[in-house]
């Protein structure tokens, strides 16, 4: 791997994970897309802070549903629907798919099917519900931190399971090197900061926090493990959202109780 440094491979992370046009201020060696995965949480502080602030603002001025849908667009808008589109491949290919090699062909198809439609309705009604259960204030702190802490419970995918296809064969041409102890401590630090200053804000009880999406990870990674042995970036993509949503509705619940 060619030389780089830590700030190429946070550019990267930007460059790979958002649509901003990063890549016109700075052109990271190549080599670094391969570690976007360590900086992936650190995206999130972005993506979800986006969303924080757009849903925060609009709640000022429209009506609470109507902002909570617009900090959804914006997110959405941000990200290229990254995540959500590896969301509807998974559930495509796991819903349809009998075996090893029929799931990876449906997960490549670029087409989306009935599963694939299903998941994403039910996901978006059901963050949107979450969201919508909140305070403004508390639904944008939420998602900020739930953001980043996602992506850091679901980044060990690459380092405890192989890449489940060949490296050329990779939708995205990108195959994830596997994380040293270094970089392990770095994604925890961008994970747990912002879940920290969550909790210390609202004195929120943290052991579900932790508990809830901890437990969803190891589930969904032992499903993907059972039938895929090994993961892709839609993988990855579907489990990041789906940890968020746990947070997102262990929030919910605690607002109720």
């Amino acid at each position: 791997m060619e030389q780089t440094h830590w700030y190429d491979r946070i550019w990267a992370a930007l460059i790979f994970f958002t649509r901003l046009p990063f890549w016109r201020l700075h052109q990271p060696p190549q080599a670094c897309y391969r570690t976007v995965v360590e900086h992936w949480p650190l995206t999130g502080w972005l993506t979800g802070g986006v969303a924080a602030v757009t849903l925060w603002v609009c709640s000022q001025y429209l009506p609470y549903a109507l902002a909570v849908l617009l900090a959804i667009v914006a997110r959405l808008l941000l990200t290229g629907a990254l995540h959500e589109d590896g969301l509807a491949d998974f559930m495509d290919g796991f819903g349809g798919g009998t075996d090893r090699n029929r799931i990876l062909a449906i997960m490549k198809d670029s087409h989306i099917g009935t599963f694939g439609v299903l998941g994403l309705i039910l996901y978006e009604l059901m963050l949107a519900a979450s969201l919508f259960s909140l305070s403004p204030l508390m639904a944008a702190v939420a998602i900020w931190a739930a953001d980043p802490f996602a992506k850091m419970l679901t980044a060990p995918l690459v380092v405890v399971m192989p890449y489940a296809r060949r490296e050329e064969e990779a939708k995205a041409k990108v195959v994830y090197r596997s994380m040293s102890w270094w970089a392990g401590v770095s994604l925890l630090i961008q994970g747990v900061l912002p879940m920290g200053i969550f909790i210390w804000l609202t004195n929120i009880y943290w052991g579900w926090l932790v508990i809830v999406p901890t437990l969803v990870m190891t589930l969904l990674s032992l499903h993907i493990w059972r039938r895929l042995r090994g993961y892709t970036g839609d993988c990855c993509g579907a489990v990041c959202l789906l940890v968020e949503l746990s947070i997102l509705m262990v929030v919910a619940a605690e607002m109720v109780r």
